[in-house]
């Protein structure tokens, strides 16, 4: 069985997730077990928010645990879904800051919610850069291979949000 998309040539995540900071998680729906099995990751109510980028049903959390979704794709984004990205990593970071534990996922939990992860780490003090080493460093070194994103952390979401706003029409 494959463990990726077909468009993907990188491994899959050894984990479900990954604590990156205390209280603050990041992972996928999908995960890929020692025996190169893929596994669906299922949140409960091990966290008590869980932020989903990606949504697949039966995936949880479990009734009761709050919930936000904002499917955004693993691709160039629009200035909306930037938007989105933002509320999303801010709405994290004070969540973190209040000591709730947290989950930020997509699909495998390298892209979309290293995104969202990093972009809360700024949030809450830390260097762009920084924070992207740090999402490698607890999750994997594949976290953050869409170039794409890394850009848009290294030029700051709301420069990114202006620029990509430019080739929208009127």
């Amino acid at each position: 069985m494959r463990t990726r998309q077909k468009d993907r040539d990188v491994p899959g995540p050894q984990t479900p997730w990954d604590e990156i900071v205390p209280g603050l998680w990041m992972g996928g729906h999908y995960w890929t077990d020692t025996a190169g099995e893929l596994q669906l990751a299922v949140a409960g109510d091990e966290f008590d928010l869980v932020v989903s980028l990606y949504a697949a049903p039966g995936h949880g959390p479990a009734p009761g645990v709050e919930h936000l979704v904002a499917e955004i794709p693993d691709a160039p984004l629009t200035a909306g879904q930037l938007a989105d990205v933002q509320q999303l990593a801010r709405a994290t970071a004070s969540a973190v800051r209040d000591g709730r534990t947290v989950l930020v996922r997509c699909h495998s939990g390298y892209n979309r919610s290293g995104l969202v992860v990093a972009q809360a780490l700024v949030e809450l003090g830390t260097e762009p850069a920084a924070a992207v080493e740090l999402v490698r460093r607890q999750r994997s070194l594949w976290a953050l291979h869409n170039r794409v994103f890394e850009d848009y952390l290294a030029v700051g979401l709301d420069v990114a949000a202006l620029l990509t706003g430019l080739d929208t029409p009127a």
